[in-house]
């Protein structure tokens, strides 16, 4: 494989970031693709594009494959433009890179190689060895890893993406002392919580959060406010619910909450091991994990959300305890608050609970990424700088 960067293309390669870029927004046209990578695909033969495809779920064409059946006879000696290494193994669909090899392209040009241990250049041998070039445009790389951070977390590392989302008022505060909190946002912070919710694969939360507010914790179509192409690009996504998950370490769940009587699959997480407290909550899977301090252990959840179950990207939606906790741990990787334009008073509950700083070289340091209004509301995205100690 040949690396080259934006500044060495040569004359007849000046399309090339152009037509990457069309292949990243081809991919981010779906919100999620669980468990597998988001990825866009385009065909370019003899200065223009002949076809485009995209990646929606799985059991579905990838991209590449998408877009051969769209191009025809016109992809043999095509040059391919595509955001990820073709897969080079059978799973539910037949490998990429075989497809193309039987097609004819004559080079593919790829953004990063796949973290996938079934793949894992071998995609790329696969090509080389067929006689077809492949390159990788650097510059893209670090974009492609960005449509895809679970992915490529949980490929690398074990784990999942997490997001944590919290919604305050100016001062801080996220519910009365009584624990009145609906509405603090409006309806357009809510309807993109929405979004946030169908691109994740998995919304967590806890027992507390369980007795105090009774969530459902699923996506609600009617309130996400999609566009006419949104609709149709996320339409497979829209047919499932992500994974519903409490954290409950001695089963306190009541059998008649509401997110155990909806669509979908709910899991609880708990370190109770009496068999007769389990049988109330015939509607949810539960998994035992080990606990600290008397609580289910964070990273071990994780680690079973991302082995067991395949997910890359995770939607906590908890109090300020729970919420508290994965910070401490450093479990967290983005925060995203919806800050309304309200004012709740000293009285009224904190954002998150976290005792024992004793300076400020003891507190949590953010990197603020992005600043947008919704409605009334501002939405902040966070992520927690790493220590280097």
């Amino acid at each position: 494989m040949e690396q080259i960067s934006n500044s060495q293309l040569q004359e007849h390669q000046q399309q090339w970031p152009a037509l990457m870029g069309r292949a990243m927004e081809l991919a981010a046209s779906v919100l999620s693709a669980h468990p597998n990578p988001r990825v866009g695909c385009v065909l370019e033969k003899q200065g223009r594009i002949v076809a485009e495809g995209w990646h929606e779920a799985p059991g579905l064409p990838h991209a590449e494959a998408m877009a051969l059946a769209m191009a025809g006879e016109q992809a043999a000696q095509a040059t391919v433009f595509v955001t990820l290494e073709p897969c080079s193994h059978h799973g539910r669909t037949g490998p990429c890179s075989e497809a193309l090899i039987n097609a004819g392209v004559a080079e593919v040009v790829i953004a990063g190689l796949d973290p996938n241990p079934s793949v894992a250049g071998q995609g790329v041998a696969a090509l080389q060895q067929a006689g077809i070039r492949v390159w990788q445009l650097s510059d893209f790389e670090a974009r492609a890893r960005a449509l895809n951070p679970g992915y490529f977390k949980r490929r690398e590392q074990g784990l999942p993406l997490v997001r944590l989302k919290a919604a305050m008022s100016l001062d801080g505060r996220t519910a009365m002392a009584d624990g009145e909190a609906k509405w603090i946002t409006g309806a357009e912070a809510r309807a993109d919580v929405q979004r946030l919710r169908l691109a994740s694969d998995a919304i967590l939360t806890g027992v507390n959060t369980v007795l105090l507010d009774d969530p459902s914790l699923n996506v609600r179509p009617e309130n996400l406010r999609f566009s006419e192409a949104e609709q149709q690009a996320n339409s497979q996504l829209l047919r499932r619910q992500p994974l519903r998950v409490i954290l409950d370490s001695q089963l306190r769940t009541p059998a008649v909450a509401r997110t155990l009587g909806i669509e979908g699959q709910c899991l609880i997480y708990t370190t109770a091991e009496a068999a007769g407290s389990r049988s109330h909550l015939a509607k949810a899977e539960l998994h035992r994990v080990s606990s600290e301090s008397g609580r289910v252990h964070l990273a071990s959840v994780l680690e079973s959300l991302a082995r067991d179950h395949e997910c890359n990207e995770i939607l906590v939606e908890a109090g300020p305890t729970l919420g508290g906790a994965f910070l401490s741990a450093g479990l967290v990787d983005e925060i995203i608050v919806y800050m309304a334009p309200k004012i709740l008073g000293s009285d009224a509950k904190p954002l998150f609970e976290i005792a024992g700083f004793k300076s400020l070289d003891h507190c949590i340091e953010l990197q603020c990424q992005d600043v947008r209004q919704v409605g009334p509301d501002v939405r902040l995205l966070y992520r927690p700088i790493l220590s280097t100690d």
